[in-house]
């Protein structure tokens, strides 16, 4: 696991694909800094998958959906991912654990959390250096990611495979991220966890499958 000091002081941004730095002031996951999602695991797992393959430890909590290989699929490196399915009825202390070894702490059940374990968390993670991605509405957050799905590709007649999707996400938040910026991307990416929308696509190999 990755050593990191006790302060983010002078520490450079966790690196992202290419299409999502428009979103995030400062070119990357700044540490310290708390980013929310709202409305796709699919671009929350995409925020860990370039700080992952370059050497950062991530954990994601409270998604028992989430397996292995779904997470290898979205380009996340699984042997720096620690999954906690299950945190129990108060994933908080979970959370303020994994924030003390983690670059990166995903958590999901978030609407649930008092408000003083949030303020904890968020103290935590400054402190610490590490990034927390709550999943859901997050007061105060530093960037707020709101993906909307606006079309599926790869689907024929009703069946078929269903190969990526266009969605529209939108950043508000705090400081730099004070004026609302918008993206679209595809997600997943022909050739990857996303992508930028340059115009017609096709389908290339993996997707989901649909039936009628």
């Amino acid at each position: 696991m990755q050593e990191r000091p006790d302060t983010p002081g002078g520490r450079p941004p966790l690196p992202v694909a290419a299409p999502l730095l428009p979103l995030l002031p400062g070119g990357g996951l700044r540490p310290g800094s708390v980013i929310a999602v709202r409305g796709s695991v699919a671009l929350l797992l995409a925020l860990l998958a370039t700080a992952t393959a370059r050497g950062a430890w991530a954990a994601v909590i409270g998604m028992p959906d989430l397996g292995v290989l779904a997470a290898a699929e979205a380009g996340i490196a699984v042997h720096r991912l620690a999954l906690v399915p299950a945190p129990g009825q108060e994933p908080a202390p979970v959370a303020a654990a994994l924030l003390d070894g983690m670059s990166l702490v995903a958590l999901s059940g978030v609407e649930q959390l008092p408000a003083g374990a949030r303020r904890s968390l968020v103290a935590r993670a400054r402190q610490r250096g590490a990034v927390l991605l709550p999943l859901g509405r997050w007061p105060g957050t530093d960037v707020e990611l709101e993906c909307r799905t606006e079309t599926w590709h790869g689907a024929q007649a009703g069946h078929g495979r269903l190969c990526s999707r266009e969605v529209s996400v939108r950043a508000t938040g705090r400081g730099a991220a004070a004026r609302p910026s918008t993206a679209r991307l595809l997600l997943p990416g022909p050739d990857g966890p996303v992508a930028e929308i340059p115009g017609p696509q096709a389908c290339r190999g993996r997707g989901l499958r649909r039936s009628a």
